[in-house]
């Protein structure tokens, strides 16, 4: 009787299907057998060949992908896996040391990144959420992209769901420079003014981009992200204005762009330097007179829309490349916003790390209290190239590793333990020093480097700190070889 039940239920609730590529067979023998227990149906492909193959000829709900395949870039596949099907989460299996890469991944697209070894746990709970946040549509619709404009229509109030990020950086910190970041917020809110956020990766832009809008007259009308590097350059026109049943190849049926989907509400393009030069083009109208054109159509179509503008990179420089539009450039760029990096924000440190405390204990059933004192001292000290979405996963991950009431340092990364320029400089050290002078100097280069860490690179705060004067310290920095860009 209960052997009917499951099987009805599994009838009723199909089970969902995670494509796994990596060129190691034990590791996907041991994702088949685990994910397979719990209740997930696992097919494998070793090598990036492979897994295309099948993404193309199969129905696949998730994709599992090492980052470093035999015959394919980590990059490289997210960015076919997005061509053949832009809904399908993909999570990047990664080793820590990695970490720039990952972020650049999360930037092409993938959901998110798990650090080898991998732990059951937090796979499956990364699993569990990339799933859910798929929208209700089938992966058969997913070619027809065009099938059924009323689902659309009734997802207008939604972020669409390959733009769809973590809401969990929503918290401004406490610090003078975060006062007076969200007194520019509270300034520009309630205006129609289009406002440019700049920022690196993980920095939280499209969390500013959403106070912003529940600051602005526009709260309760709908607020939609689109991250223009995750358009493909023949679909993205489609995407952001819509088109007509016949328009071209495929379009079966009406499709409502993202302007008219934000109609009333606010429009936040993520990475806008990613978008193509053609595209460009097309929007510059859009941001003239707020009137789109539907491919396929000959009617013009009123959008009042507010627009909200992200990227991490300089457009001024992609102005002189060429790649940008000035003209595009001055639209956009009414009022800007600058996000600092995690590291230029040491005096919000213990805030973020609190929240994401938080955050990690509601997920994952825990009741974790706080951080040791050494394990905030590695915190202070760490550079964090991936800035808030960085940190929000060490601490999760260590959340999920902690067997006590505080996150000690037992449970952290070794890349937060020991940060790999410090490791560089401890492999120099049973080489290179071989008299008083060089072992001296090494010491000397290492105050450097944790100064200026500890003050976000701040030049002037690391001189006075170490006490010495700007041009000593620039002096030191050049013969030591030291790197500013961290």
């Amino acid at each position: 009787m209960y052997s009917e039940i499951f099987q009805t239920m599994k009838t009723l609730l199909p089970m969902k299907r995670i494509l796994c590529i990596d060129d190691d067979p034990d590791i996907c023998l041991l994702l088949s057998r685990y994910l397979g227990k719990n209740g997930y149906e696992v097919e494998t492909a070793f090598n990036g060949s492979n897994g295309l193959n099948k993404i193309v000829s199969g129905k696949f709900d998730l994709v599992l992908c090492d980052f470093r395949l035999p015959d394919k870039a980590g990059l490289e596949m997210i960015q076919a896996i997005k061509d053949i099907k832009p809904d399908l989460p993909i999570i990047i299996i990664t080793g820590y040391s990695d970490v720039k890469i990952a972020v650049k991944a999360i930037k092409y697209g993938a959901f998110e990144y798990v650090i080898k070894p991998i732990h059951p746990e937090e796979i499956l709970l990364t699993i569990k959420n990339a799933i859910e946040s798929k929208p209700i549509i089938s992966q058969s619709d997913e070619t027809n992209i065009d099938k059924d404009a009323s689902i659309e229509k009734s997802n207008v109030n939604n972020t669409p769901k390959e733009h769809k990020k973590s809401a969990t950086f929503a918290i401004k910190g406490s610090s003078p420079s975060a006062n007076k970041l969200y007194q520019l917020v509270s300034l520009v809110a309630p205006t129609d003014m289009t406002v440019l956020i700049l920022g690196e990766s993980g920095t939280g832009k499209e969390v500013m981009a959403k106070t912003i809008h529940e600051q602005s007259k526009r709260k309760g009308k709908p607020f939609v992200a689109v991250d223009c590097g995750a358009l493909p350059k023949e679909l993205a026109a489609s995407e952001l204005f819509g088109h007509k049943k016949g328009s071209f190849t495929g379009a079966i049926g009406d499709k409502i762009g993202h302007f008219e989907a934000a109609n009333g509400g606010t429009l936040f393009l993520d990475e806008i330097g990613n978008l193509s030069y053609e595209n460009q083009i097309k929007l510059l109208r859009v941001l003239q007179e707020r009137k789109v054109k539907k491919i396929g159509d000959t009617k013009d179509l009123d959008v009042d829309v507010r627009i909200i503008v992200a990227t991490n990179e300089d457009l001024k420089k992609g102005v002189v490349a060429g790649t940008f539009r000035e003209d595009i450039l001055f639209r956009i760029n009414e009022f800007q916003i600058d996000l600092p990096s995690l590291r230029e924000r040491k005096g919000d440190l213990s805030d973020f790390a609190s929240h994401f405390l938080n955050v990690s204990n509601e997920e994952l059933g825990k009741d974790i209290l706080s951080y040791s004192d050494e394990v905030l001292e590695k915190f202070k000290l760490y550079h964090w190239p991936g800035n808030l979405r960085e940190m929000k996963n060490v601490v999760k991950r260590a959340a999920l590793l902690s067997n006590g009431k505080n996150i000690e340092l037992k449970d952290l990364p070794q890349e937060i333990v020991t940060p790999s320029y410090f490791q560089e400089l401890e492999s120099e050290e049973d080489s290179a020093f071989t008299d008083l002078k060089s072992v001296a100097e090494n010491a000397e280069k290492k105050a450097i480097l944790a100064v200026l860490a500890r003050t976000g690179y701040n030049k002037s705060k690391t001189a006075e700190i170490l006490k010495v004067d700007r041009k000593t310290l620039y002096n030191k920095i050049t013969a030591y070889g030291i790197s500013l860009n961290s």
